[in-house]
C-alpha cells in the first residue's frame, strides 16, 4: 500500500516514514503542510494518506477534504489535539481514522488497517447503490416503453414486453437501449 505522510514536524514525519516502511508500507510522498499534502496526493496518487491536522498554510483537515473530493482515499488524522470540533470537522471532511498523539505502532497499524477497511466496504457499497440506480432507471424505461407499446399498437403488457426483448435479442443491443428506442420514437413530448 502506497503511502502519504503530511506532518509539518520533521522528527515526527521521519520516525512515521521508518515505523511505515518497517511494517511493508511503501510512502510515496511526505508534506510538511497541508497545501503540499494536496499536490502530492494530486502526483503520486497515494493508496492512503496519514495527515496532521494542526499544519501551517492549510490544515489537516481541509487537505483532507480537497484530496477527498478529487479522488476519494481512506485518511488518518495525527493530531496533538482531541477536542470534539476537530474531531467533527475531520469526520465531515470523510476521513476514516483519527489518532491522538503521542500515539504508538500499535495504535497507528490498526488505525491504518481499519480505515482502509472501511473504505473499501463504503466503496462496495456505493458500486452496489450505483448498479442499483442503473438498473432501477433502466426499469423505468422499459416500464415506458412497455406501455408506450401498448397504447400506440393496442398491445397486452406481456406482448409489448415479448416485443421488446426480441428486439433486443434481434438487434444485440440491451433491452434498455431498445426501450430508450421505443421512448424516442413513440413518445408525445
Amino acid at each position: 500500500m502506497r503511502i502519504l505522510i503530511a506532518e509539518d514536524e520533521t522528527i515526527i514525519r521521519l520516525d512515521l516514514r521508518e515505523l511505515l516502511e518497517r511494517a511493508g508500507f511503501e510512502v510515496c510522498a511526505e508534506a510538511r503542510d497541508g497545501a503540499e499534502a494536496v499536490e502530492l496526493a494530486r502526483a503520486e496518487q497515494p493508496d492512503l494518506a496519514v495527515l496532521d491536522v494542526k499544519m501551517p498554510q492549510l490544515d489537516g483537515i481541509e487537505a483532507a477534504r480537497r484530496i477527498v473530493d478529487e479522488r476519494p482515499i481512506p485518511i488518518v488524522m495525527l493530531t496533538a489535539y482531541g477536542q470534539q470540533e476537530l474531531v467533527s470537522r475531520a469526520v465531515e471532511a470523510g476521513v476514516f481514522g483519527y489518532l491522538v498523539k503521542p500515539f504508538r505502532e500499535t495504535d497507528l497499524l490498526p488505525a491504518i488497517q481499519t480505515a482502509r477497511a472501511r473504505y473499501d466496504e463504503l466503496s462496495a457499497l456505493r458500486e452496489e447503490a450505483e448498479s442499483l440506480s442503473e438498473a432501477l432507471a433502466a426499469r423505468k424505461s422499459i416500464e415506458r416503453a412497455k406501455g408506450l407499446l401498448m397504447e400506440k399498437e393496442k398491445l397486452t403488457e406481456q406482448e409489448a414486453f415479448a416485443r421488446l426483448r426480441r428486439a433486443s435479442q434481434v438487434s444485440g443491443r440491451p433491452l434498455k437501449v431498445v426501450a430508450d428506442a421505443v421512448i424516442a420514437t413513440l413518445s408525445p413530448e
